[in-house]
């Protein structure tokens, strides 16, 4: 009969696991975009005072949410699941960035070059 608390599995032992991890993981590695960093890009790529959603801020968040899985990567290569969310993510914001083009080519030379995404 197992002990409480023991090696093999228990409730007690795989919660404090994840509790200890986690804290660690998230400043180390985060996958997302903070609530402030998004406000931050919003703020900075915002065509008026009331924009959330032009193709600008949506490029510049994915951007920022490309990188950061990006980071991820060098620690987690076998993070199958997150790399398939990750080619949605660079699918998305390649297509933006094609409507931009198609739209308005000074607005797209003057948005990669903010980004930095072309060398």
């Amino acid at each position: 009969m197992r002990q409480p608390g023991s090696f093999h599995g228990s409730v007690w032992t795989t919660s404090r696991a994840a509790a200890t991890l986690s804290p660690l993981f998230e400043r180390t590695c985060p996958m997302s975009i903070t609530a402030e960093r998004k406000a931050a890009l919003i703020k900075d790529y915002a065509t008026n005072k009331d924009d959330t959603g032009s193709p600008e801020v949506q490029v510049a968040i994915l951007s920022e949410r490309i990188a950061n899985l990006t980071e991820h990567f060098k620690l987690h290569g076998k993070d199958n699941h997150s790399r398939r969310g990750l080619l949605k993510m660079v699918s998305t914001r390649r297509s933006l960035l094609d409507y931009v083009k198609k739209s308005d080519e000074a607005r797209y030379k003057t948005l990669i070059e903010r980004l930095g995404l072309r060398r």
